[in-house]
Protein backbone atom coordinates (compact mmCIF):
# COMPACT_ATOMS: atom_id res chain seq x y z
CA UNK A 1 0.00 0.00 0.00
CA UNK A 2 0.99 3.63 -0.47
CA UNK A 3 1.90 5.90 2.42
CA UNK A 4 -1.11 7.92 3.61
CA UNK A 5 1.21 10.80 4.92
CA UNK A 6 2.12 10.73 0.50
CA UNK A 7 -1.89 11.65 -0.27
CA UNK A 8 -1.70 14.73 1.57
CA UNK A 9 -0.43 17.16 -0.69
CA UNK A 10 6.33 16.57 -12.50
CA UNK A 11 19.81 16.88 -28.15
CA UNK A 12 28.86 17.44 -41.17
CA UNK A 13 35.04 19.09 -55.75
CA UNK A 14 37.50 16.14 -54.71
CA UNK A 15 39.60 19.22 -56.62
CA UNK A 16 39.78 17.47 -60.11
CA UNK A 17 43.24 18.02 -61.47
CA UNK A 18 43.02 18.38 -65.07
CA UNK A 19 46.23 16.75 -66.78
CA UNK A 20 48.23 19.20 -68.57
CA UNK A 21 48.37 17.26 -72.04
CA UNK A 22 44.69 17.93 -71.95
CA UNK A 23 43.13 19.73 -74.99
CA UNK A 24 40.79 22.71 -74.49
CA UNK A 25 37.91 20.80 -75.96
CA UNK A 26 38.49 17.94 -72.65
CA UNK A 27 38.55 20.40 -70.66
CA UNK A 28 35.07 22.17 -71.73
CA UNK A 29 33.76 19.36 -71.65
CA UNK A 30 35.14 17.89 -67.60
CA UNK A 31 33.62 21.26 -66.18
CA UNK A 32 30.73 20.97 -68.52
CA UNK A 33 29.75 17.46 -66.49
CA UNK A 34 30.75 19.18 -63.16
CA UNK A 35 28.62 21.96 -62.57
CA UNK A 36 26.09 19.70 -64.29
CA UNK A 37 26.68 17.02 -61.75
CA UNK A 38 26.57 19.79 -58.81
CA UNK A 39 23.44 21.04 -59.88
CA UNK A 40 21.71 17.59 -60.18
CA UNK A 41 23.00 16.60 -57.36
CA UNK A 42 20.69 16.67 -53.69
CA UNK A 43 20.93 16.20 -50.20
CA UNK A 44 18.63 14.88 -47.52
CA UNK A 45 19.32 15.64 -43.81
CA UNK A 46 16.74 14.65 -41.56
CA UNK A 47 17.41 15.32 -37.66
CA UNK A 48 16.08 12.83 -35.33
CA UNK A 49 13.48 14.70 -32.97
CA UNK A 50 14.96 13.59 -29.75
CA UNK A 51 19.01 12.48 -29.78
CA UNK A 52 19.42 15.20 -32.81
CA UNK A 53 21.18 12.36 -34.73
CA UNK A 54 21.48 13.67 -38.29
CA UNK A 55 21.68 11.55 -41.68
CA UNK A 56 22.46 12.38 -44.97
CA UNK A 57 22.52 11.17 -48.26
CA UNK A 58 23.68 12.49 -51.23
CA UNK A 59 21.58 11.35 -55.30
CA UNK A 60 23.98 10.12 -57.73
CA UNK A 61 25.53 12.15 -60.07
CA UNK A 62 23.99 11.86 -63.78
CA UNK A 63 26.62 9.92 -65.54
CA UNK A 64 27.89 10.89 -68.81
CA UNK A 65 31.17 10.17 -71.38
CA UNK A 66 32.34 13.86 -70.55
CA UNK A 67 32.82 13.37 -67.01
CA UNK A 68 33.84 9.46 -67.27
CA UNK A 69 36.92 11.25 -70.07
CA UNK A 70 37.45 13.72 -67.26
CA UNK A 71 37.90 12.09 -64.34
CA UNK A 72 38.94 8.63 -65.60
CA UNK A 73 36.62 7.22 -62.80
CA UNK A 74 33.06 6.66 -61.54
CA UNK A 75 31.91 7.41 -58.26
CA UNK A 76 29.47 6.00 -56.41
CA UNK A 77 28.08 7.75 -52.68
CA UNK A 78 26.53 5.47 -50.26
CA UNK A 79 22.64 6.48 -49.39
CA UNK A 80 21.67 6.66 -46.03
CA UNK A 81 17.57 5.95 -45.18
CA UNK A 82 16.20 8.64 -42.93
CA UNK A 83 15.98 7.78 -39.57
CA UNK A 84 13.11 6.87 -37.83
CA UNK A 85 10.96 9.30 -35.98
CA UNK A 86 10.72 6.96 -32.67
CA UNK A 87 8.62 9.80 -30.78
CA UNK A 88 6.26 10.14 -33.99
CA UNK A 89 5.72 6.45 -34.01
CA UNK A 90 5.32 6.13 -30.35
CA UNK A 91 2.55 8.83 -29.93
CA UNK A 92 0.70 7.23 -32.82
CA UNK A 93 0.25 3.65 -31.50
CA UNK A 94 -0.06 5.59 -28.07
CA UNK A 95 -2.77 7.42 -29.75
CA UNK A 96 -5.00 4.48 -29.97
CA UNK A 97 -5.39 3.33 -26.41
CA UNK A 98 -8.40 4.00 -24.62
CA UNK A 99 -7.68 6.75 -21.65
CA UNK A 100 -10.69 7.08 -19.19
CA UNK A 101 -12.26 10.67 -19.74
CA UNK A 102 -10.39 12.94 -17.42
CA UNK A 103 -7.13 10.91 -17.05
CA UNK A 104 -4.17 11.07 -18.63
CA UNK A 105 -1.20 8.91 -19.24
CA UNK A 106 2.90 9.83 -20.41
CA UNK A 107 5.41 6.78 -21.56
CA UNK A 108 9.12 6.18 -22.28
CA UNK A 109 11.27 3.71 -24.21
CA UNK A 110 14.57 2.39 -24.77
CA UNK A 111 15.92 -0.36 -26.84
CA UNK A 112 19.25 -1.68 -24.24
CA UNK A 113 20.83 -2.72 -27.69
CA UNK A 114 20.18 -0.55 -30.34
CA UNK A 115 19.95 3.04 -27.68
CA UNK A 116 17.43 4.17 -29.78
CA UNK A 117 14.37 5.86 -27.47
CA UNK A 118 11.24 7.63 -27.54
CA UNK A 119 9.31 9.63 -24.78
CA UNK A 120 5.25 10.03 -25.38
CA UNK A 121 3.92 13.32 -22.63
CA UNK A 122 5.71 15.86 -20.95
CA UNK A 123 3.55 16.37 -18.35
CA UNK A 124 4.43 16.22 -14.71
CA UNK A 125 2.97 13.26 -12.60
CA UNK A 126 3.15 12.24 -8.57
CA UNK A 127 5.75 9.48 -8.53
CA UNK A 128 3.82 7.56 -5.99
CA UNK A 129 6.11 4.55 -4.72
CA UNK A 130 8.32 4.57 -7.83
CA UNK A 131 10.43 7.16 -6.25
CA UNK A 132 11.73 4.15 -4.15
CA UNK A 133 13.79 3.35 -6.62
CA UNK A 134 15.15 7.06 -6.75
CA UNK A 135 15.26 6.68 -3.28
CA UNK A 136 17.49 3.63 -3.10
CA UNK A 137 19.56 4.91 -6.13
CA UNK A 138 20.67 7.78 -4.37
CA UNK A 139 21.39 6.12 -0.76
CA UNK A 140 23.60 3.87 -2.97
CA UNK A 141 25.42 6.88 -4.39
CA UNK A 142 26.31 8.23 -1.60
CA UNK A 143 27.19 5.37 -0.07
CA UNK A 144 29.65 4.76 -3.00
CA UNK A 145 30.67 8.82 -2.56
CA UNK A 146 31.70 7.84 0.99
CA UNK A 147 33.35 4.84 0.41
CA UNK A 148 31.12 2.26 1.94
CA UNK A 149 28.74 -0.08 1.76
CA UNK A 150 24.97 -0.28 2.80
CA UNK A 151 24.38 -0.99 6.25
CA UNK A 152 22.74 -4.43 7.35
CA UNK A 153 19.80 -2.07 8.61
CA UNK A 154 20.15 -0.17 5.22
CA UNK A 155 19.57 -3.40 3.65
CA UNK A 156 16.83 -4.13 5.49
CA UNK A 157 15.29 -0.82 5.03
CA UNK A 158 15.69 -1.28 0.97
CA UNK A 159 14.50 -4.83 0.37
CA UNK A 160 11.31 -4.27 2.45
CA UNK A 161 11.09 -0.81 0.12
CA UNK A 162 11.34 -2.26 -3.34
CA UNK A 163 10.26 -5.92 -3.02
CA UNK A 164 7.02 -5.17 -0.48
CA UNK A 165 6.94 -1.35 -1.60
CA UNK A 166 7.02 -0.79 2.67
CA UNK A 167 6.48 3.16 3.17
CA UNK A 168 8.01 3.16 6.43
CA UNK A 169 11.03 1.76 5.46
CA UNK A 170 11.13 4.23 2.14
CA UNK A 171 10.50 7.17 5.04
CA UNK A 172 13.34 5.66 6.64
CA UNK A 173 15.69 5.96 3.99
CA UNK A 174 14.28 9.16 2.46
CA UNK A 175 15.27 10.71 5.87
CA UNK A 176 19.15 8.83 5.25
CA UNK A 177 19.50 10.35 2.06
CA UNK A 178 18.44 13.83 2.99
CA UNK A 179 14.94 14.10 1.56
CA UNK A 180 13.89 16.09 -0.70
CA UNK A 181 17.15 17.70 -0.98
CA UNK A 182 19.47 14.93 -1.24
CA UNK A 183 17.18 12.95 -3.83
CA UNK A 184 17.16 16.41 -5.78
CA UNK A 185 21.43 16.37 -5.69
CA UNK A 186 21.35 13.08 -6.81
CA UNK A 187 19.20 13.36 -9.74
CA UNK A 188 21.01 16.32 -11.27
CA UNK A 189 24.06 14.04 -11.44
CA UNK A 190 21.39 10.86 -12.69
CA UNK A 191 20.61 13.34 -15.71
CA UNK A 192 17.32 14.09 -14.37
CA UNK A 193 16.01 17.87 -15.01
CA UNK A 194 12.14 17.58 -14.88
CA UNK A 195 12.00 15.55 -10.83
CA UNK A 196 11.84 17.55 -7.91
CA UNK A 197 11.50 16.04 -4.45
CA UNK A 198 8.79 15.96 -2.46
CA UNK A 199 7.66 18.42 0.09
CA UNK A 200 8.88 17.31 3.68
CA UNK A 201 8.19 13.56 4.72
CA UNK A 202 5.90 13.57 0.92
CA UNK A 203 7.87 11.53 -0.49
CA UNK A 204 5.18 9.92 -2.97
CA UNK A 205 4.29 13.19 -3.94
CA UNK A 206 7.85 13.92 -5.96
CA UNK A 207 7.22 14.99 -9.85
CA UNK A 208 8.46 13.50 -12.54
CA UNK A 209 8.00 12.70 -16.03
CA UNK A 210 8.45 9.37 -18.30
CA UNK A 211 11.39 11.19 -19.92
CA UNK A 212 12.93 11.40 -16.55
CA UNK A 213 12.30 8.07 -15.08
CA UNK A 214 13.47 6.81 -18.48
CA UNK A 215 16.95 8.45 -17.84
CA UNK A 216 16.93 6.92 -14.11
CA UNK A 217 16.33 3.50 -15.37
CA UNK A 218 19.08 4.01 -17.28
CA UNK A 219 21.36 4.60 -14.38
CA UNK A 220 19.80 1.33 -13.15
CA UNK A 221 20.12 -1.00 -15.88
CA UNK A 222 22.63 0.91 -17.92
CA UNK A 223 26.15 0.19 -18.32
CA UNK A 224 26.69 4.31 -18.42
CA UNK A 225 26.04 5.09 -14.96
CA UNK A 226 26.90 6.54 -11.94
CA UNK A 227 26.44 3.81 -10.14
CA UNK A 228 28.75 1.05 -9.57
CA UNK A 229 28.11 -2.45 -11.48
CA UNK A 230 27.84 -3.44 -7.75
CA UNK A 231 25.13 -0.92 -7.14
CA UNK A 232 23.18 -1.53 -10.01
CA UNK A 233 22.94 -5.21 -10.03
CA UNK A 234 21.44 -4.55 -6.21
CA UNK A 235 18.92 -2.23 -7.38
CA UNK A 236 18.10 -4.86 -10.57
CA UNK A 237 17.77 -8.10 -8.21
CA UNK A 238 15.32 -6.52 -5.89
CA UNK A 239 12.80 -5.16 -9.11
CA UNK A 240 13.19 -8.49 -10.02
CA UNK A 241 11.74 -9.93 -6.87
CA UNK A 242 8.95 -7.53 -6.28
CA UNK A 243 6.05 -9.35 -4.23
CA UNK A 244 3.33 -11.39 -6.20
CA UNK A 245 0.68 -8.96 -5.85
CA UNK A 246 2.64 -6.17 -7.54
CA UNK A 247 3.96 -8.22 -10.64
CA UNK A 248 1.79 -5.40 -12.80
CA UNK A 249 2.37 -2.90 -15.01
CA UNK A 250 5.07 -2.84 -17.48
CA UNK A 251 5.48 -6.48 -17.20
CA UNK A 252 2.43 -7.12 -19.54
CA UNK A 253 4.95 -6.06 -22.20
CA UNK A 254 6.95 -8.38 -21.28
CA UNK A 255 7.71 -12.39 -22.52
CA UNK A 256 6.72 -14.20 -19.83
CA UNK A 257 8.32 -13.69 -16.31
CA UNK A 258 11.12 -11.83 -18.21
CA UNK A 259 11.39 -8.66 -16.24
CA UNK A 260 12.06 -6.21 -13.14
CA UNK A 261 10.21 -3.27 -12.65
CA UNK A 262 8.67 -0.98 -9.27
CA UNK A 263 5.16 0.21 -9.26
CA UNK A 264 3.78 3.15 -7.60
CA UNK A 265 -0.26 3.67 -6.81
CA UNK A 266 -1.76 6.73 -4.66
CA UNK A 267 -5.55 7.35 -4.13
CA UNK A 268 -4.86 11.10 -3.99
CA UNK A 269 -7.19 12.74 -0.70
CA UNK A 270 -8.26 15.73 -2.15
CA UNK A 271 -9.51 14.43 -5.53
CA UNK A 272 -10.60 10.51 -4.90
CA UNK A 273 -8.94 9.87 -8.37
CA UNK A 274 -5.89 7.36 -8.94
CA UNK A 275 -2.07 7.88 -9.63
CA UNK A 276 -1.54 4.44 -11.01
CA UNK A 277 2.62 4.31 -12.53
CA UNK A 278 5.09 1.33 -13.53
CA UNK A 279 9.44 1.36 -14.29
CA UNK A 280 11.30 -0.95 -15.33
CA UNK A 281 12.98 -3.58 -17.84
CA UNK A 282 11.49 -5.94 -20.55
CA UNK A 283 12.82 -8.20 -22.52
CA UNK A 284 10.68 -8.98 -25.80
CA UNK A 285 12.30 -11.06 -28.48
CA UNK A 286 15.73 -11.40 -26.81
CA UNK A 287 15.74 -7.44 -26.83
CA UNK A 288 16.07 -5.23 -23.50
CA UNK A 289 14.14 -2.25 -23.26
CA UNK A 290 13.56 0.51 -20.30
CA UNK A 291 9.89 1.54 -20.05
CA UNK A 292 8.00 3.86 -17.69
CA UNK A 293 4.58 4.21 -18.03
CA UNK A 294 3.12 7.07 -15.46
CA UNK A 295 -0.90 7.78 -15.28
CA UNK A 296 -3.38 10.29 -13.26
CA UNK A 297 -6.71 10.29 -13.13
CA UNK A 298 -8.73 7.18 -13.14
CA UNK A 299 -11.27 6.57 -10.49
CA UNK A 300 -9.86 3.50 -9.20
CA UNK A 301 -6.50 1.53 -8.68
CA UNK A 302 -7.59 -1.46 -11.00
CA UNK A 303 -8.70 0.99 -14.13
CA UNK A 304 -5.41 2.95 -13.14
CA UNK A 305 -3.46 -0.75 -13.70
CA UNK A 306 -5.32 -1.52 -16.87
CA UNK A 307 -4.16 1.83 -18.17
CA UNK A 308 -0.98 1.86 -17.42
CA UNK A 309 -0.60 -1.86 -18.97
CA UNK A 310 -2.36 -1.19 -22.50
CA UNK A 311 0.21 1.48 -22.52
CA UNK A 312 3.23 -0.05 -21.58
CA UNK A 313 2.09 -2.50 -24.31
CA UNK A 314 1.64 -0.38 -27.17
CA UNK A 315 5.30 1.89 -26.40
CA UNK A 316 6.92 -1.50 -26.73
CA UNK A 317 5.29 -2.33 -30.08
CA UNK A 318 6.18 0.76 -31.21
CA UNK A 319 9.54 -0.90 -31.36
CA UNK A 320 8.96 -4.59 -32.16
CA UNK A 321 5.82 -3.71 -34.69
CA UNK A 322 3.84 -6.08 -33.10
CA UNK A 323 -0.14 -6.02 -32.58
CA UNK A 324 -0.56 -4.07 -28.83
CA UNK A 325 -4.07 -4.92 -29.05
CA UNK A 326 -3.64 -1.70 -27.04
CA UNK A 327 -7.43 -1.02 -25.06
CA UNK A 328 -8.37 -0.85 -22.20
CA UNK A 329 -11.62 -3.17 -21.12
CA UNK A 330 -14.60 -0.76 -20.48
CA UNK A 331 -15.36 -3.28 -17.35
CA UNK A 332 -11.96 -2.12 -15.48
Amino acid sequence: MESSRATSGSRRARRRTTPRRRGLLHVCLATVAVVGATAAGTVYVKAHARGGAVSSAASPAPSSSASAAASGEASVEPVTEPAVDRDALLGSVLAKVTVPSGAKVSAAVLDLDSGDGAAYGDSAFDTASIVKVDILATLLLKAQDAGRHLTATEKAYATKMIENSDNASASQLWDAIGGAAGLDAANKRFGLTSTEGGDGELWGLTQTTAADQLALLQQVFGDDSKLSAASRAYVQGLMKTVESDQRWGVSAAADGSRYALKNGWLARSTTGLWDVNSIGRVTVGGTDYLVAVLSKGTVSQARGIALVEAAAKAAVSSFTGADSSASVPASR
